[in-house]
């Protein structure tokens, strides 16, 4: 007798719900084994922070590299693993000023490996490596490593390990930028994002429920802009739809002439961009668009503008915000996969990690 099989995206909808405490397991993590201020001493003095990743690991790379300019003054960009591999010459490399963060939930994939292995062994550059798991290639390559344990994952798609190393980059962010201020708003995140979870669960269920689309578009700008290709990642991976990513304004540059009533388009509004951003979700609206609107607090015009609105409420500064923005397009992508008839657990032609043959 073979034991039942497990229900459709079973394992991916546990990791979506379990971020909030999931969270505040990491964070605690990281002020019980003193990493944060280990990572800080030993990395001293770094002008150009690069970080670094591939798929989701990229898009949190933009999202880190946003926070870390905004907390520490410092330069900070994000990198595809890749370009360090095809184009080392487009990437500065020197040692007393660069410092490279590598990102890898699994710490295997095989393109960060080897471009920690050219930072470290060919560039001579010290790395620092974040991961959720421990004793992987990654770790033995990079000079030091951040750990996010309990944000593993059984599935293969990246949900929980999102977020969690977002805030994990974010609260080394506030103590290498000496904000403490910050941090402890890092620390509320989770009891404060905790209540929304079930009413966003129900909410995204039922407009999915609703209908599907033929075009699924994500806007952000600045630091949302990452979040925003994640969630067209997450769309793409568990449901296999169609899905674009762009600057919110940048929108307005021929990729507008897709919009019909098939396409959703999807616009975080941000605080500091509000204004701006409204403005392109009325003309999308105004052009036919289904409009999905995600930010912190709506005026009357973003609600009139929106065809459906989600509204966190949460309190503290904009930037210790950014993982809770990241759960509706996880949901969204969770529930239209359910639609579809996919398993987002087992999600098509895709495998946990990426790892090429010695020869790629």
């Amino acid at each position: 007798m073979t034991a039942a099989a497990s229900p459709a995206g079973v394992h991916t909808h546990a990791e979506i719900l379990s971020q909030p405490s999931c969270w505040k397991e990491c964070l605690q993590s990281l002020d019980a084994t003193d990493q944060l201020r280990l990572t800080c001493e030993r990395f001293p003095g770094r002008q150009d922070w690069v970080f670094v990743g591939c798929g989701t690991s990229y898009y949190i790379a933009l999202a880190a590299a946003a926070s870390w300019t905004h907390l520490t003054g410092l330069r900070a960009r994000a990198v595809p693993a890749s370009e360090i591999l095809l184009y080392p010459e487009l990437l500065s490399c020197d040692p007393a000023i660069i410092q490279p963060v590598l990102i890898s939930r699994s710490g295997h994939t095989s393109e960060v490996l080897k471009a920690a292995e050219y930072l470290e062994l060919k560039a001579n550059v010290r790395t620092l490596a974040i991961s959720c798991a421990t004793h992987q290639p990654l770790e033995e390559i990079s000079t030091a490593t951040l750990h996010l344990l309990p944000a593993d994952e059984k599935s293969t798609v990246m949900t929980r390990s999102f977020t969690s190393m977002l805030l994990g980059l974010q609260a080394l962010a506030a103590a290498y930028g000496k904000q403490p201020l910050f941090a402890e708003s890092l620390r509320k995140l989770p009891g404060h994002t905790a209540p929304l979870v079930q009413s966003l669960e129900d909410r995204i269920q039922e407009f999915v429920h609703a209908g599907l689309y033929a075009d699924y578009v994500f806007l952000g700008q600045g630091p949302y802009f990452g979040l925003a290709n994640e969630a067209m990642l997450k769309i793409k991976e568990m449901s296999c739809s169609y899905a674009q990513c762009f600057h919110a304004l940048e929108f307005r540059h021929g990729p507008k002439a897709i919009v019909s009533p098939e396409t959703l388009v999807t616009c975080l509004l941000s605080e500091a961009a509000y204004e701006a951003e409204r403005e392109v979700l009325q003309e999308m609206k105004g052009l036919g668009a289904t409009t999905m609107v995600i930010t912190n607090r709506a005026d009357e015009t973003a609600r009139r503008a929106a065809n459906f609105l989600i509204e966190l409420n949460l309190e503290g500064p904009e930037y210790s915000r950014l993982a809770a923005f990241a759960l509706p397009g996880q949901l969204l992508g969770y529930f239209t996969g359910i639609a579809k008839g996919f398993d987002p657990d087992r999600p098509r032609n895709l495998s946990r990690v990426v790892i090429l043959n010695n020869n790629s």
